[in-house]
């Protein structure tokens, strides 16, 4: 066959006829999860012990709303704290000097190194080691006197706990954003006279926020759910709102859902 003869009408080359490749694995696998999904939803739909009455009941109950509401205040006040701390964490471990990021690097240790349960509960007995708590100039006079029991309350020992835990988790992605910034820039800003805080504040941090917010986004998902733990120190947010529903009518299965939900 000659090379005219190979070219359509308009002397060009005929076009691929392209043949999806047949995949039935693909099929199979998608066959098999749904058919599960339909097991699942049907053993959640028609199983009468799951008592969706007594969830529907519950839902949009005075108490779990303002159970809700308290959950959704505890994050947004631990964020702004873990954010801040975090932040400030963050600029003091990557300081040259050596004193000021060992005191950031032995903060973030511990807070990460330690369970945030076994921490809130610390905070909650925080009286026991400090029975008054002074705040002034160290080895100094005090300006501040107060009684840790009526100063540390169960929501200060929540937001102590959640907030001073977030700041350790904030600061390795500050760190990791700080990082992800080249070298050049700052060399830049320095040869323009800009101190280091300065550089920090007006060409690094801003050129972070690209690698810092995907993360600070899932770290906000996690505090909301991480804040029912503060049910152990009688803290009446969602959760523990929901145990002293069922304390009286013994509906654990059913409230328990309506706090998922």
């Amino acid at each position: 066959m000659s090379a005219v003869e190979d070219t359509t009408d308009q002397g060009r080359p005929e076009d691929i006829r392209a043949v999806p490749v047949r995949r039935p694995g693909r099929w199979i696998a998608a066959a098999i999860v749904l058919l599960i999904a339909v097991a699942i939803i049907h053993s959640i739909a028609s199983n009468p012990r799951f008592e969706w009455s007594v969830v529907g009941t519950y839902l949009f109950d005075e108490r779990i709303l303002e159970g809700l509401r308290v959950t959704i205040e505890l994050t947004v006040i631990a964020m702004a704290i873990g954010i801040v701390l975090g932040a400030a964490l963050a600029v003091m471990r990557l300081s040259p000097n050596p004193l000021v990021s060992g005191g950031s690097w032995l903060y973030i240790w511990f807070f990460r190194g330690t369970p945030v349960l076994v921490q809130l509960l610390f905070w909650y007995n925080i009286a026991a080691l400090y029975p008054k708590i002074d705040l002034g100039i160290p080895f100094g006079p005090s300006f501040i006197h107060a009684d840790a029991n009526s100063l540390i309350t169960p929501f200060t020992a929540a937001i102590l706990g959640l907030g001073l835990n977030e700041g350790a988790y904030m600061a390795e992605i500050v760190r990791a954003g700080i990082i992800s910034v080249p070298e050049g820039q700052s060399d830049a800003a320095r040869s323009l006279g800009m101190t280091r805080l300065q550089t920090m504040r007006r060409i690094v941090l801003p050129q972070a926020m690209r690698v810092i917010i995907p993360p600070t986004g899932n770290e906000t998902i996690s505090m909301l759910k991480t804040s029912s733990l503060v049910s152990v120190i009688a803290y009446q947010e969602l959760l523990y709102s929901v145990q002293l529903i069922y304390a009286v009518n013994f509906r654990q299965i059913p409230l328990l859902l309506v706090a998922c939900i």
